[in-house]
């Protein structure tokens, strides 16, 4: 196919303020290291795995990716679970895990920063005598679409409906977006997203009505090329 437009919400604010023209690439990792198990009074016939949990978590919470490019907003990593499971005041824990993200820009690959991800475990692991697990999911890559025609018409559609000239950008989560990237050119224009994820999460009937303008008059104006 020559072109594709999704459809998921891409307005911060208001309908007509942006078009996503790419989106930052996704991955999610754990690590848990596990040591052994014991008496807090006794730390010599136990190995306690938070200090090197901790150690790990400080070399990924320090790392600086980048600045940003002129397409995308800095990588960043953030950690998002911190998980000893222990209930016991007296006891040091056999294991200790952390779970985190990394949004990163086009200056990065899965690959590249799994391998990043990789040889931080391995530089913990030395000298530590029990063991470092590192589980690596990339969930999408970076991508960015250059303006294009198609991207034009679009925004002059948009600003037709709503008064508002839309924005390209590719700041946001991840989205379907990424799956078709690398077939054909791609951009996203929907509803807003003020109130995503949230237990009362909601949309303007007024904007369903004004988007269903904006999808039929680019089919035409689309087609009229």
């Amino acid at each position: 196919f020559d072109f594709c437009l999704v459809g998921e919400p891409s307005n911060p604010k208001v309908l007509g303020e942006m078009i996503k023209n790419g989106r930052r690439g996704s991955l999610n990792a754990s690590i848990c290291v596990r040591g052994k198990q014991g008496h807090v009074a006794y730390p010599d016939l136990a190995l306690n795995p938070i200090p090197a949990l901790m150690g790990v978590a400080q070399s990924l919470n320090s790392h600086k990716f980048d600045d940003g490019t002129a397409d995308f907003q800095p990588s960043n990593l953030e950690i998002t679970a911190l998980n000893v499971g222990n209930t016991a005041d007296n006891v040091i824990a056999e294991q200790a895990c952390l779970r985190f993200n990394v949004r990163f820009n086009d200056l990065h690959t899965g690959q590249s920063l799994s391998a990043w991800i990789e040889h931080i475990v391995a530089q913990h692991q030395e000298g530590f005598t029990g063991h470092i697990e590192a589980d690596i999911r990339v969930s999408g890559e970076a991508f960015v679409t250059p303006q294009c025609k198609e991207m034009n018409i679009l925004q002059k559609c948009v600003e037709k409906v709503t008064g508002r000239r839309a924005k390209f950008s590719t700041n946001g989560g991840t989205s379907d977006a990424r799956f078709i990237a690398s077939y054909a050119p791609v951009c996203e224009f929907g509803l807003t997203n003020q109130s995503i994820h949230q237990v009362d999460e909601v949309v303007s009937v007024q904007d369903l009505h004004a988007l269903s303008k904006i999808y039929y008059m680019y089919l035409q104006e689309y087609f009229a090329i």
